[in-house]
């Protein structure tokens, strides 16, 4: 870990702090001395890169009571999502200096002094590398328009008042509701609209949903989303969702040829991306036209029902890849029923997975909470190949095979694919036993990827 601090400059209200990160790559930081309560302040990151050119991160994790949003990226791409503001550089530009300027706004509650932390993680001679930096003090001006029982020092904020969201932040209230499909255009024919309400919720998002054995589906409103039908599941999937906090997909549901007046019953999910965790939530069916509803009406029924309804974070995803990045699209997880526990008798131990040098690949299947009879589970799925199992950020994690070779590994996953119960297994990469992504990967071996 390095990260030593070589420059300290007071400028006219700005606070320059100078980072060295690697023999010729220092990192520059300004903020001001003071900010006010209910104001924004730009916080302007100056890198100075040398020969870096590939994989490289920015993050920061902001003091609840702040939010961020960009300014300019040089090419990066921004996010903040639960307090987490980050910038990823798949290959960082050429030029030997980057600027980036974000903006944060302040709640109107807040005084005290904070000082703002993150790190810096890039690959330098096929080795990742982290440096942490942490920015001078930071004082908040109370505001003089706020009832002064209400101000509170930033550092008790998350601990005395119940989070509320700053004035211009979209608190992550995600929902998404179905109404009940009603008949449309031809005989047999059922019009379903959906309405999605996306909170913080801004990239990679799916809604998916099981369709009765015989009926057939056919895209009316999208908003932009990839629309498929196949083995009975509709799925919209968006790699960036709408601008709009809500808005209204539909689908027209076609009845089996024959068949009279039938009952359509529906189950489906809205899964998205929230920081690093994935999320899927059980899209509620309502009575109610969507279409006219006013929002707070909406807001008001969904209330009931929300509370519980979002299901456990998930692993094991992909179906869809972009630059040698697995796209959480398509997910797996190992279901932890009663009647499926494992025999006390199971020994995990010979199916763990052990470390190897250097940068290689496998195929993961899948990841649950709770250890599972390895044998036993995949027999069911046709995997007859070596499963192994680790223990990684919380997760049994399955996986199959060691290539050195990216395409390898993409050609076993599609054998995978074709030849097992298993449709979503993806490739995963891993530094001397170490989980990194596989574009990390990809930069460290210099080799292509493969769609």
């Amino acid at each position: 870990m390095q990260g030593i601090v070589t420059v300290f400059y007071n400028l006219v209200g700005i606070t320059l702090l100078s980072f060295l990160v690697g023999s010729d790559v220092a990192l520059n930081v300004n903020v001001p001395k003071a900010v006010n309560a209910g104001g924004e302040f730009d916080v302007e990151v100056i890198l100075k890169k040398g020969n870096l050119s590939g994989f490289a991160r920015l993050q920061q994790e902001l003091p609840l009571g702040l939010s961020a949003k960009l300014v300019e990226s040089s090419l990066g791409d921004f996010s903040f999502d639960e307090q987490k503001l980050r910038i990823i550089w798949l290959r960082l530009p050429e030029s030997k200096g980057l600027r980036l300027v974000y903006r944060i706004k302040v709640d109107e509650r807040l005084k005290g002094d904070f000082s703002l932390k993150g790190t810096f993680a890039y690959i330098e001679n096929n080795e990742r590398k982290t440096t942490d930096f942490q920015t001078s003090t930071i004082t908040i001006n109370p505001s003089a328009t706020i009832d002064p029982n209400l101000i509170v020092d930033i550092n008790e904020f998350q601990t005395v008042i119940p989070p509320q969201a700053p004035v211009g932040f979209v608190a992550s209230n995600v929902y998404c509701v179905r109404q009940t499909p009603v008949p449309f255009g031809e005989m047999n024919s059922y019009m379903v609209k959906l309405m999605v309400n996306k909170g913080n919720a801004q990239k990679f998002a799916k809604i998916e949903e099981d369709v009765p054995d015989g009926f057939t589906a056919e895209a009316l409103e999208t908003k932009d989303a990839v629309f498929t039908f196949k083995d009975q599941k509709v799925k919209f999937l968006w790699m960036n969702l709408p601008a709009d906090p809500r808005f209204l997909v539909s689908y027209k549901l076609i009845a089996p040829d024959g068949k009279g007046d039938v009952t359509v019953s529906l189950r489906g999910t809205f899964s998205y991306l929230l920081g690093d965790a994935t999320r899927v939530i059980d899209i509620i069916q309502k009575d109610v036209d969507l279409t006219n509803i006013d929002p707070a009406a909406l807001d008001g029924l969904m209330s009931s029902t929300l509370p519980g309804h979002e299901a456990d974070i998930i692993s094991g995803f992909t179906g869809y890849s972009e630059g040698g990045v697995d796209i959480p699209i398509e997910y797996k997880t190992i279901e932890d029923k009663p009647k499926r526990k494992v025999k006390p008798g199971f020994d995990m131990e010979p199916f763990m997975l052990m470390p190897e040098k250097g940068v290689y690949y496998r195929v993961q299947v899948a990841a649950g909470h709770k250890p599972i009879n390895i044998k036993r589970y995949f027999n069911r799925y046709n995997i007859k190949y070596d499963v192994r199992t680790e223990i990684h950020a919380g997760w049994y994690k399955y996986s199959i095979g060691s290539f050195k070779e990216y395409k390898e590994a993409r050609d076993f996953r599609i054998l995978l694919w074709n030849t097992t119960k298993i449709n979503d297994a993806f490739v995963t990469a891993y530094n001397n036993g170490s989980r990194i992504t596989v574009q990390e990967a990809l930069m460290i071996t210099n080799q292509m990827w493969y769609r």
